[in-house]
């Protein structure tokens, strides 16, 4: 079990319970009144803007949808196409839970909206908030150190691939690496052996798109060092932290219209960081490092 979790549920979806009741506590009575404005389907992010002008991402899962044709029939399992404009974004909680990974995006997407004006505040809380920075550039990797990543991300295996070390890469879909990553593919059906070895484990927030993150963090070792990044892991910090991950790099949308407009266009990231969203790293405040980078691993051999 993760540092710091054996007090939080380990259940598949447990930490966006947990992040729903902590908007609901902060928001109070002005929750009931928020809407969604609109919302962009893309081909690589799913955009959402709500009437009190925050905006939030999620990653697309398009590979999960059956039949990649002209109206197939898994869509219809969608009821508010044409007709999000207006409704409270309450409607989308138990969306959260739904069958459809559509459907679950497109809550993920409504809740990093709703965490979007808290996370844009520069007081400081129980963690700190960095914005214009890139988690995965800034992470400490000691000579020695076991690193597993979870998930196809670019940045760290280039990183880890010029280190020359062994490292550990758990992917559903191989056919995402590159040929020179294969080598270090382990099949997810491996997860908690290869979890329970590492020291840095740094993971994909499409995770919580799939409510797998929860069964990974059970497997975490006491003292490993657990980086949660990705444009679908942009919410309020409080139920991860509570499990044990110290870093969270996810993605503040600052112009909600632009960066929908390019959404709808095909865009991705390349379109939009810099411009209409930035990159902020969470930091618990017992992670913070004093001079050499926010994730200082000591290795114990």
């Amino acid at each position: 079990m993760a540092p710091g979790s054996t007090e939080f549920s380990s259940e598949s979806g447990a930490i966006l319970r947990d992040t729903i009741a902590n908007l609901q506590s902060r928001l109070g009575d002005q929750l009931s009144d928020i809407t969604v404005e609109r919302v962009v389907i893309g081909i690589f992010f799913i955009g959402v803007k709500l009437s009190n002008g925050s905006g939030g991402l999620c990653f697309t899962p398009v590979k999960e949808i059956p039949e990649a044709v002209c109206c197939p029939s898994s869509l219809k399992a969608l009821p508010w196409t044409g007709k999000f404009r207006g409704r409270p974004v309450t409607d989308f909680f138990g969306a959260l839970f739904d069958r459809s990974p559509m459907k679950r995006a497109i809550g993920i997407a409504i809740l990093n909206a709703l965490s979007a004006s808290f996370l844009e505040q520069s007081r400081e809380l129980e963690y700190t908030i960095e914005k214009g920075s890139d988690a995965l550039e800034m992470i400490e990797i000691p000579d020695g150190a076991n690193v597993v990543v979870i998930g196809a991300l670019v940045p760290i295996l280039m990183r880890l691939k010029k280190r020359g070390s062994p490292f550990s890469i758990i992917e559903m879909d191989p056919r995402t690496l590159k040929e020179d990553e294969m080598p270090f593919w382990v099949p997810v059906e491996r997860t908690g052996e290869v979890v329970s070895q590492a020291d840095i484990l740094v993971i994909t927030g499409t995770t919580l798109l799939f409510h797998s993150l929860e069964p990974i963090l059970a497997h975490v070792k006491p003292g490993a060092h657990i980086v949660l990044v990705g444009p679908t892991a942009s919410m309020l910090p409080d139920a991860f932290f509570q499990r044990g991950v110290h870093v969270m790099g996810g993605d503040l949308v600052t112009s909600p219209d632009d960066l929908l407009d390019i959404l709808s266009e095909g865009g991705s990231g390349y379109h939009f960081f810099g411009k209409s969203a930035e990159r902020i790293t969470i930091q618990r405040r017992d992670s913070a490092s004093h001079d050499a980078g926010f994730v200082q691993i000591q290795h114990r051999g």
